[in-house]
């Protein structure tokens, strides 16, 4: 049985999609916070800039899935 409280593929995706913007956010302020500081490690945020492309890419994936293909 389909019960009303499992989520469709649909809602699994758009979940998901929150969570990975969500940590997308976190790292740019962690990445903007490093910069302030004035003499930041430049390893880590090299790494936080690397990880943050990453969620990126992986946000247009999701809302590539999500978002259908429309030929004008």
């Amino acid at each position: 049985m389909n019960a009303p409280s499992e989520m469709n593929f649909e809602e699994m995706l758009r979940v998901k999609l929150e969570v990975l913007r969500r940590e997308h956010r976190d790292l740019d302020e962690a990445i903007m916070a490093l910069e302030i500081t004035g003499r930041p490690d430049q390893l880590t945020l090299r790494r936080l800039k690397k990880q943050k492309l990453a969620l990126k890419d992986q946000i247009v994936k999701l809302e590539d899935r999500l978002i259908p293909d429309i030929i004008a």
